[in-house]
């Protein structure tokens, strides 16, 4: 019994010391913050950032018009600006007109054109050598134009149609300083679609004759 009580006394002798720490030894480290300033310091500095700008760089786009049409300038001298006339080529540099052979030069028909329009644009111009050719233009027999000089560039104008045939004759006033005369007669529809090309060559008086039926 003795024997057992020693041996419980040594046992609490004995942790008694295990769980009372060591004074000498730390049992933390402890770091103190230390404040330090330095007027030049050094170290990487990274750049800043650009940030994208909302407005618009005054360098202008040179793709800005890419696909886009450049507007053709209007020009009164074709009518209503609706027609695009055929120039065709420039009058031919003769001395003088050419000739007209046996049976050439009297009247001539162009023959005949249906359209849908409410209107079309004949446009005429003197073709050969510009010689001071003059004519006479009626519309179902009445004169809607008394006395037309022709030029090399084409001049022009509407015609209103009725229901059924329209007849459009021009009579030449003269051949010119050359003679016949001479033109070449271009027309068109409302939608600016040419529906006609002819040419005449007329001795004085004679008469070139084209029907239009509207439908």
């Amino acid at each position: 019994m003795k024997r057992i009580l020693f041996i419980l006394v040594m046992l609490a002798i004995y942790t008694g010391g295990l769980a009372q720490p060591d004074k000498n030894i730390p049992n933390s480290v402890k770091i103190e913050a230390t404040d330090i300033t330095s007027e030049n310091p050094q170290g990487i500095t990274l750049p800043a950032s650009k940030k994208p700008s909302l407005t618009p760089r005054d360098t202008p786009n040179k793709y800005a018009n890419l696909g886009k049409e450049t507007p053709e300038e209007f020009d009164m001298q074709k009518g209503d600006g609706l027609k695009t006339y055929n120039a065709g080529s420039t009058p031919k540099a003769f001395v003088k007109d050419k000739a007209a052979a046996d049976g050439i030069g009297n009247d001539q028909f162009l023959g005949e054109i249906r359209v849908g329009a409410v209107y079309v644009n004949i446009a005429y111009r003197d073709h050969e050598f510009v010689d001071g050719d003059r004519i006479r233009i009626f519309l179902n027999g009445d004169v809607v134009r008394s006395d037309v000089t022709l030029n090399g560039s084409f001049d022009g104008f509407n015609v209103p149609l009725d229901k059924g045939p329209n007849k459009i004759v021009f009579q030449a006033l003269n051949q010119g300083s050359s003679g016949p005369n001479t033109a070449e007669l271009q027309v068109y529809d409302d939608k600016g679609r040419i529906v006609s090309a002819k040419e005449w060559i007329l001795l004085t008086g004679k008469k070139a004759t084209i029907i239009v039926i509207k439908e």
